[in-house]
């Protein structure tokens, strides 16, 4: 058996004689130039050293020039998504780094075959560098199936980057400890047992990564935010769009263009509104109010109706509304007062025209949202007439518009129907009075001010 396996040993004869040639070559050159010593073969195991290592450089370089021009044209032809993160993460020239500390660490013993301690510490250094090697191609393969899993899955919404960061985690933490091992030339089970010792002095140092990585569980379990979800979280300046969930960090970008940093753990120890629930749903609700004088509210009278009647905006709600005059019998009795339609009022009147506007409005949610037109319980403002309804879109901007469009209308109708909304007084309020009070009806004292503003601003302009 062991004359079979002598045979099948490969015979180094040749190499170690062209290898002596060019030692013996590079020695007179040495020798040339002034250094007597290399004549000794003083520098051989390190010229060995040298060639070996430069040898196994520029094969590298010329391997991952080869393998990226062949992987480059794969990806061109075939499309899959595993092709081509194999592509960009290149993880070819990752593996091909394996071949300089690889190969040294078989090649050493040539050149140091009678330096037993140089050896040792050579091809310690070697084993190290294939670990790191071996830990960034572990990582990069982890990435790889990761981003293949995740983009193919139901879960790519989810904020799942920590459990990558956790595997890259004990990744490298495996490595390191292997690598002190084979620094040190002890078991790795060693040094894994003497940890146990700084367990307490290793929870504090990663405090912040261990609360991470339990609340990005939670976060992704649960649900509770995706990347690209907008939240706002109560007493804060958090008010944006999630661009990342990491293990340590959840970056916000405010809608005044600022980035905020988060600690995971703090989506789970407060309370955070996410309206990922308004966008899904196709409806932004609008909750916005106007306050009525409680003096411009009266019941409804003839004049009042004919006036309104006579709009054509209004015309044919008058006439689908039957809208009566509200002028109880002398003999009526307190029952009759509470049974008289609340829409005998001015105030009812307009409630139920706003309804009826926003039920044909084409930006307003008609089936399924829930829309009404109420009043609040009265302040010493006046009583508050309130617009509950949904949009037919989520869009921010459109929105807006579209709620200020819809309050506009409301504030320029409202006079129609004799009612005014409470405002503090101006200083065209007090002008107006004191024409009142010199004599003038209320609309020749309001046209006055206006008749003055023109005059002043045809006189500036003059």
């Amino acid at each position: 058996m062991s004359c079979c396996i002598m045979d099948l040993q490969p015979d180094y004869t040749e190499a170690r004689d062209v290898a002596h040639r060019l030692l013996q070559s590079i020695r007179e050159g040495l020798a040339h130039i002034g250094l007597a010593d290399a004549i000794d073969g003083r520098y051989d195991k390190w010229i060995y050293l040298v060639i070996i290592v430069a040898a196994l450089f520029l094969a590298m370089y010329l391997l991952r020039w080869v393998v990226g021009f062949v992987l480059h044209r794969i990806a061109r032809h075939r499309k899959a998504a595993f092709v081509r993160e194999l592509v960009d993460s290149r993880i070819a020239s990752r593996i091909l780094w394996m071949l300089p500390p690889g190969g040294l660490h078989i090649m050493l013993p040539f050149a140091f075959a009678g330096s037993t301690t140089t050896l040792d510490y050579l091809q310690r250094i070697c084993g190290v560098a294939i670990i790191i090697v071996l830990v960034s191609i572990l990582n990069t393969l982890a990435t790889i199936f990761w981003h293949t899993f995740y983009d193919n899955s139901r879960l790519r919404n989810r904020p799942m980057k920590g459990i990558l960061q956790i595997v890259h985690g004990i990744i490298i933490a495996l490595g390191c400890i292997i690598a002190v091992s084979v620094l040190i030339n002890r078991s790795p089970t060693v040094l894994i047992t003497g940890l146990g010792a700084f367990a307490a002095v290793l929870m504090l140092i990663f405090k912040d990564s261990i609360l991470g990585f339990v609340a990005g569980i939670q976060l992704a379990q649960y649900d509770m935010v995706r990347n690209g979800d907008w939240i706002t979280i109560p007493g804060t300046i958090v008010n944006g769009v999630v661009v990342d969930v990491s293990l340590n960090t959840v970056k916000v970008k405010n809608y005044d263009n600022t980035t905020i940093m988060l600690p995971p753990y703090t989506l789970i120890s407060q309370p955070i509104q996410n309206w990922r629930g308004m966008k899904e749903s196709g409806g932004r609700r609008i909750m916005q109010s106007i306050i009525i004088d409680l003096n411009t509210i009266q019941f409804c009278s003839q004049r009042l109706i004919d006036r309104l009647s006579e709009q054509a905006f209004l015309r044919d709600f008058m006439e689908k509304s039957n809208i009566g005059v509200y002028a109880p019998a002398e003999n009526a009795v307190p029952q009759d007062a509470l049974s008289a339609s609340s829409t005998e009022t001015n105030l009812g009147i307009f409630r139920r025209y706003i309804l009826h506007y926003l039920s044909v409005h084409p930006d307003i949610q008609h089936e399924g949202y829930t829309l009404m037109v109420r009043t609040l319980e009265p302040d010493m403002n006046g009583i508050p007439l309130q617009i509950y309804c949904f949009t037919t879109t989520t869009h921010w901007e459109s929105y807006e518009i579209i709620q200020s469009q819809i309050m506009e209308y409301i504030a320029a109708v409202l006079p129609m129907f004799d009612l005014y909304p409470f405002q503090n007084a101006s200083g065209r309020d007090y002008i107006a009075q004191s024409l009142i009070a010199q004599g003038y009806s209320p609309e020749d004292a309001i046209n006055g001010i206006h008749s003055t503003l023109q005059d002043a601003d045809e006189s500036k302009q003059s």
